[in-house]
């Protein structure tokens, strides 16, 4: 344990999972920087070490207890607090209390990020495991603003929680059900976000298109943010598929500063399939989505998620799936197996009767079509001028300057170009991973 004559301990915080906990780890810096801790980039330098996990990433637990195992033998003989934050933590919250061999001092679950301070000190001075994984009905964090750095890109998460029980899905389970900020408190985070120098905002939420309060939807809010000046795209993610009215597609389209990029998660291609899932949407009910999408909003960019390998999922089912591929031809896609998340009403109900060996050649063989479906959509952009906001500039060792495109394309253009410019490149090779483009602009040295 620490000694108790420390004022302002030295911390470090390592983020496992998705944009979400990117954000939570940013709260939980500005909440602890206001009671005299200080955020150190080097583990090797902090009093306290906070892993903020994750419960849908495969073997996710596994990696997490290993790197408790690692960092207590690298400071053994050196005092150093050991703190596991977010979903893993409500999610397996009787394995972490119970297990003795796990040395933590403290456990707090999305909804308890205020309380910190207060289980830090806690542990501090009796020696006991705290904890606190209560889940809220109310907390937005809408009081707090991140703790932000040199950033190009700002999440904001624009509500918490989630009420559509996915039967593969732990995240009602571990992050509560769904409540929306209002649209005038985010609108003021963004504006703290444009005046640090961001170009770039992606509203987040677990369901982000159900985005609801006080009246009004994710399309008024998507407007409202884009009258910052300064913020010159918005992105979100994750949306569900059964959340896209005409409305909000409408202003997808229509408002410049929206990326006419959509994340839109199939899952699988078998209504029995989807059915078993709780998907609420049938392979046909996505396909007329996905026309109205294209008959909207020209040269969007659409990507996906898909499970295979579900309980029950037989080879015709499977095929079902490829054949959606084929048919919608997504931009990218990420492709994963089922693996069984303790908690989920399929760990319950569904036996995980697919084998491993099926599993991978099923996969192999999406991916492959992927694959070949992306080339020939980065293909046709050869020849165009696109866009790019610049993510990494050049380097000794590389010397290509690295941007994105609207549609959230990597971009490979040769020469140095400051990161947050916008420059202007013509297209001249592609992958299936990436395009090549020639710059337009002067090169900036």
């Amino acid at each position: 344990m620490i000694n108790n004559e420390i004022t302002k301990k030295k911390v470090f915080v390592e983020t496992y999972g998705c944009q979400m906990n990117e954000y939570d780890s940013e709260l939980v810096k500005a909440i602890l920087e206001k009671k005299e801790y200080a955020f150190v980039k080097d583990e090797r330098e902090a009093d306290v070490v906070m892993l903020n996990t994750c419960a849908i990433r495969e073997n996710a637990h596994r990696k997490i207890y290993g790197r408790v195992h690692q960092i207590r033998h690298e400071r053994s003989g050196k005092p150093v607090m050991i703190g596991l934050l977010g979903c893993m933590a409500t999610n397996l919250r009787q394995n972490l209390l119970n297990d003795r061999q796990l040395k933590i001092d403290f456990i707090a679950g999305p909804d308890s990020y205020k309380r910190l301070p207060d289980l830090i000190s806690h542990a501090q001075e009796t020696g006991e495991k705290t904890f606190d994984l209560t889940l809220s009905e109310f907390e937005t964090y809408s009081d707090i603003f991140p703790k932000r750095e040199g950033m190009i890109n700002a999440w904001i998460a624009v509500m918490r929680g989630c009420n559509n029980f996915c039967t593969f899905c732990v995240v009602p389970y571990t992050r509560g059900r769904e409540r929306s900020r209002t649209v005038a408190n985010v609108v003021a985070e963004s504006q703290q976000i444009a005046n640090q120098g961001a170009k770039q905002i992606t509203l987040l939420g677990q369901n982000v298109n159900s985005y609801h309060c006080d009246g009004q939807d994710f399309a008024d809010l998507i407007n409202a943010v884009s009258e910052i000046e300064g913020i010159e795209r918005i992105r979100f993610t994750s949306p569900h598929p059964k959340d896209f009215p005409e409305k909000l597609l409408k202003t997808i389209a229509q408002n410049k500063k929206v990326c006419k990029h959509i994340h839109l998660p199939l899952q699988a291609g078998s209504n029995r399939i989807l059915d078993l899932m709780n998907r609420t949407y049938t392979r046909e009910e996505f396909l007329d989505l996905v026309n109205k999408i294209r008959d909207l909003i020209s040269n969007v960019a659409l990507t996906t998620d898909i499970i295979i390998g579900f309980p029950t999922e037989t080879d015709a089912e499977f095929d079902e799936t490829v054949d959606m591929m084929e048919k919608v031809r997504f931009d990218s896609a990420f492709i994963f197996k089922y693996s069984e998340r303790e908690g989920t009403i399929a760990q319950r109900k569904y036996p995980d009767d697919i084998h491993d060996a099926i599993k991978t050649e099923r996969i192999v063989k999406l991916n492959e079509i992927q694959k070949g479906i992306a080339h020939q959509k980065n293909l046709a952009h050869i020849g165009e001028t696109l866009e790019l906001l610049m993510e990494r500039d050049a380097t000794a060792d590389d010397p290509f300057s690295k941007g994105r495109t609207d549609s959230n394309k990597l971009v490979h253009v040769q020469g140095s170009f400051p990161v947050g410019s916008f420059v202007k490149a013509t297209i001249t090779a592609a992958s299936p991973q990436n395009l090549r483009g020639a710059a337009l602009n002067k090169l900036l040295i």
